[in-house]
């Protein structure tokens, strides 16, 4: 007779994999339901228990461009080559919102889901992945409230759309990369050096400055251009502007150049991360 323990069949057997270049995609299908439960977990968790709810998403930018108009636009006078103030800002404001949500989000992944990362197994990247979804959410209310601002200026022949407005998509993916790269990369970075986390939001304050958010890449320098342009946020803002607004340096090659840095961002920061995760409850 054989024993119990013989005519067990596992549907399932998990081991840890030693390959840090190693990513079961099949996971990310298998949990596909468990990725939406997360979404929408972000989604609905942001306005619940508000006043304002949704709307929230759409105060903050208004704000924050009315902010930029009085102190970069009327005070500093800083230039927006001949744009309305108002649509120059809340063009780069509505494009940096999402760069800096999916950064400042995924970058406290493990802290922020030590407790369920500790019951119970799943693909880890996914958390991290349901952030980007997720603000891809705030980032159509925002843009609608974009669209509507720069309704108003084509129909007055305040703005020239281009045809690198075509672009867009590209932009928004790679915005995503980016910004999915830098938090997985400081999720694992913060694993062993807690006091990163202090500085992740005056980096993350820093690097607006050294973006085109609030000025255009035309007012810069030229010994400073070419240290702009090794930004790679740099030509994603200036081509969203072109097509838009009809005002922006930009080229084919730096948008390749964006496009080529996200994807080995995020795949050198995968890979961190991969390895980080197998071992993180020990330093949690």
């Amino acid at each position: 007779m054989q024993s119990t323990e013989e005519n067990n069949e596992w549907d399932l057997t998990i081991s840890a994999d030693r390959t840090n270049l190693r990513f079961n995609f099949e996971y990310f299908w298998r949990y596909r339901d468990l990725l939406l439960l997360l979404v929408h977990r972000d989604v609905v968790a942001f306005y619940k228990q508000t006043i304002l709810g949704p709307l929230w998403f759409v105060i903050q930018p208004i704000c924050t461009t009315i902010i930029f108009t009085i102190v970069f636009g009327q005070i500093a006078n800083l230039s927006t080559d001949g744009l309305p103030q108002i649509a120059f800002y809340l063009c780069g404001i509505t494009l940096w919102n999402y760069f800096s949500e999916c950064f400042n989000k995924t970058a406290t992944t493990f802290r922020d889901n030590a407790p369920l990362f500790g019951k119970v197994f799943f693909p880890r990247l996914i958390v991290p992945l349901s952030v980007v979804i997720s603000n891809l959410f705030r980032f159509a209310i925002q843009f609608v409230l974009f669209a509507s601002v720069w309704i108003y200026y084509l129909l007055r022949n305040e703005v020239q759309p281009h045809a690198s407005i075509l672009y867009f998509p590209i932009v928004v993916l790679t915005m995503a990369n980016l910004g999915l790269a830098g938090g997985l990369l400081f999720s694992a970075m913060t694993i062993r050096y807690r006091d990163l986390v202090l500085f992740l939001q005056f980096g993350v304050q820093l690097l607006l400055y050294a973006t085109p958010v609030i000025y255009p890449a035309s007012q810069i320098p030229s010994r400073w251009k070419l240290l702009l342009c090794w930004n790679p946020l740099t030509p994603l803002f200036e081509v969203t502007r072109h097509g838009f607004l009809g005002v922006g340096e930009y080229s084919v090659l730096s948008i390749g150049y964006a496009v080529a840095f996200s994807l080995v961002a995020l795949g050198c920061s995968a890979i961190i991360f991969n390895r980080v995760e197998r071992t993180f409850m020990d330093s949690i």
